[in-house]
């Protein structure tokens, strides 16, 4: 069984101030983001539309503040609600973490409605045009779930040549012992639990929401992106890919310990995430409907 390295969460440390790694991933991810949206630039029908170098630096100002205004307000009320009603002024605890993809995705969005109008682009064209790069984010985001060692997965076989022990995790490790002695007894997991001095194997899902929901997901749109497609298209193209990934690896995540598995035995990701399918989906069959590709400036 491989075992967490338990790093440090600060990176740099300045006196007083700390840079934490976590948000050192953002910032890689947004400039990464940056990076991407310049070499998409260069392709003919992306300038056809009439996009232009400055566009970048200002979409991107508006989706930082949707990222990060969307994605606490969106754990404060999928997540723990009940908590942040009584403590109201923890919501703008951001350095202790919590951040929701899905309040962020909401927040982007908002974001983007209020580029579009201001620019003069129909709001499917910023989408089209931003969604390559948003993978990148989500990989250095997990990366940085990982760092932390948060996040973790499921209990999972010691035989599992990627099963991992997180000392963060001994906690709910005891707790999982206890719930499940039958199936600890069969796998061999008492003996295990004591030779990693209180760990049990687990899934380093963190690791493969960077794979799948990251780098998978950004070859894809990049390739079916470097040509012109329908209004609409790259976007559902994404909003499926992250559904589905995220509902996929969520079998193997750990459930949050204060929601647990809802219906029918799916987390609170995994329902947030199967009205991104259907949407991406109709999205998807909408824009090929339609067949025209966006090749002229709004």
């Amino acid at each position: 069984m491989l075992i967490h390295p338990q790093f440090d969460p600060v990176a740099i440390h300045l006196g007083p101030l700390a840079i934490r790694w976590y948000g050192l991933m953002y910032l890689v991810g947004f400039i990464g983001g940056l990076l991407i949206c310049r070499w998409r630039l260069r392709l003919a029908h992306i300038r056809a539309q009439g996009w232009v170098a400055k566009d970048i630096d200002d979409i991107l100002f508006y989706i930082v503040l949707g990222v990060i205004l969307g994605g606490r307000l969106g754990y404060v009320v999928f997540y723990k609600a009940s908590w942040y009603l009584a403590h109201p002024l923890d919501i703008f605890k951001v350095w202790e973490g919590g951040m929701s993809f899905h309040g962020g995705f909401i927040g982007v969005a908002l974001a983007i409605v209020l580029f579009a109008r201001k620019r003069g682009f129909r709001f499917f064209q910023v989408t089209d045009f931003v969604a390559p790069a948003v993978p990148l984010g989500l990989a250095t985001g997990r990366f940085g779930n990982f760092i932390n060692g948060e996040l973790w997965g499921r209990v999972t076989s010691p035989n599992a040549p990627w099963a991992m022990g997180f000392q963060a995790a001994a906690p709910d490790d005891r707790e999982w012992l206890l719930a499940h002695p039958e199936q600890a007894m069969r796998d061999g997991l008492f003996q295990v639990y004591q030779t990693y001095h209180g760990m049990l194997p687990r899934h380093p899902s963190q690791l493969y929401e960077m794979a799948l929901e990251g780098v998978v997901l950004l070859i894809a749109l990049l390739i079916f992106g470097r040509k012109s497609r329908p209004l609409g298209a790259v976007t559902a193209l994404f909003v499926i890919g992250y559904g589905l990934s995220r509902f996929v690896i969520e079998f193997a995540r750990e459930p949050d310990d204060f929601l647990g598995l809802l219906t029918f035995g799916l987390s609170m990701g995994q329902w947030l995430s199967l009205p991104m399918i259907a949407v991406g989906a109709a999205l998807m069959f909408y824009a090929y409907r339609k067949r025209p590709a966006v090749t002229t400036a709004p």
